[in-house]
């Protein structure tokens, strides 16, 4: 069974579905009962391979006395994404004046990564985060999510 939010998204009111990878942002055309999702903006980040594909040194290693360890390696994917999140938001941030309802749905890591990147204007017109990844429905299905129709 698929999990519906019963959310309440004004007219006019914004919708940010979003990856690592790709995002979209829809408005609402309908009113809270009945969604009309448009979308307004879509963003695609360039390839993004796995860490273990952008870089082959081994991670270094630190003395202290007699111990060894190694430092951890840096995660140039997830840095990727992160880069990504905070692209969206910036640009999100442009068209904000006209944002005073905002439903931000992405998966737990990408939500921490917006959640840092937008702007304290677009923080405080948030008025759900959802932790889901609603990237691969269609228009229709993810206001069907959000709204429990």
């Amino acid at each position: 069974m698929t999990e519906a939010f019963n959310l309440k998204i004004p007219h006019g009111g914004y919708v940010l579905v979003g990856d690592g990878r790709r995002a979209l942002v829809l408005r609402n055309e309908g009113h809270a009962l009945h969604l009309s999702l448009k979308v307004q903006h879509l963003f695609e980040a360039p390839p993004n391979p796995p860490t273990r594909e952008q870089g082959t040194d081994r991670p270094p290693r630190v003395r202290q006395g007699e111990h060894r360890s190694a430092i951890a390696q840096t995660d140039w994917h997830e840095i990727a994404e992160q880069r990504f999140a905070g692209e969206v938001a910036a640009a999100l941030d442009r068209v904000a004046g006209a944002i005073s309802a905002l439903v931000v749905v992405a998966p737990p890591r990408t939500l921490a990564a917006l959640r840092q990147a937008l702007s304290d204007r677009l923080k405080r017109a948030v008025i759900a985060e959802i932790d889901k990844d609603l990237t691969k429905l269609t228009i229709e299905e993810i206001g069907q999510r959000l709204t429990g129709a």
